[in-house]
């Protein structure tokens, strides 16, 4: 019997790792997924948990009221699967712009991202991408990407032979090559694929689509980090800017419909 090299092997265990678990996203981007929901959803309720021993939820019952109401209006339209589901939300009484949905159906929005979103379409904008974060089971290709690169970059490294300066060095730039070259465009696309299935969502709940534009324009106007969008775990302002005025048009048909039925949201 023939004996494969090193080599071989470690190209055999990396395509064992990368045919683990393929899927398709809602946009039908194919998508390695290695972990059950189940496990994610289970980390994902976990974490919001502990969030909500360290920060404080805010008291303001109207501005709770305002985000429970476009949060429901977005789940209202979501398939089967997930509109069904018992979602929990909170806002968090903190200064930073932000906001975020969580495995496990947990969605949670900072008060701070309140001066920056300032009506109920823009809050939407956000609300809507994080929705689909969970949606797009971004969380679990996420985790799975990582686990599957260290993996196969730990086992090419013990088959590759005896231990010498080039050997680590060798292995130190593939591991900054993946990070550049897979980890983080990979995230890059997560949040453009959420920037659309948000503006879609959004369109579809009754919030107008436009807002997302003028929301990420509030965005770049506050402040926004210097890191080249190549080293960046998101897309630049005015990249995600223009991925929303080209798919504006279908979206906006669709609250444009809703509009001349008088079936808008009404949130505040």
């Amino acid at each position: 019997m023939k004996l494969i090299t090193h080599s071989q092997k470690v190209a055999l265990a990396a395509a064992m790792i990368l045919l683990v678990g393929c899927s398709a996203s809602p946009t039908g981007r194919t998508q390695f997924v290695a972990l059950p929901d189940s496990q994610l959803d289970q980390m994902g309720a976990e974490s919001f948990t502990t969030m909500k021993k360290e920060t404080p939820a805010s008291d303001d019952a109207q501005l709770r009221q305002q985000v429970q109401c476009v949060a429901d209006a977005l789940i209202a339209i979501l398939p089967d699967d997930y509109r069904n589901q018992d979602w929990e939300v909170v806002l968090f009484d903190d200064k930073q712009v932000n906001a975020f949905a969580l495995p496990g159906y947990k969605i949670g929005v900072y008060t701070g991202l309140l001066s920056v979103a300032k009506n109920q379409s823009q809050l939407a904008a956000v609300v809507g991408h994080e929705i689909a974060h969970v949606i797009a089971r971004h969380g679990n290709e996420r985790v799975s990407t990582q686990m599957a690169t260290s993996q196969a970059l730990a086992l090419g490294y013990q088959l590759s032979g005896e231990e010498s300066v080039e050997k680590t060095a060798i292995f130190q730039a593939l591991g900054i090559g993946v990070q550049v070259g897979i980890i983080l465009p990979f995230s890059r696309t997560h949040e453009s694929e959420a920037d659309l299935l948000g503006l879609e969502y959004m369109a579809k709940a009754g919030f107008d689509p436009r807002e997302s534009v003028t929301l990420w324009r509030n965005m770049a106007a506050a402040g926004s980090s210097k890191t080249p969008e190549l080293l960046s775990t998101h897309p630049s302002h005015d990249t995600r800017i223009n991925d929303l005025q080209t798919n504006m048009p279908k979206n906006l048909a669709v609250y444009d419909t809703l509009v001349a039925r008088h079936k808008q949201a009404k949130c505040y």
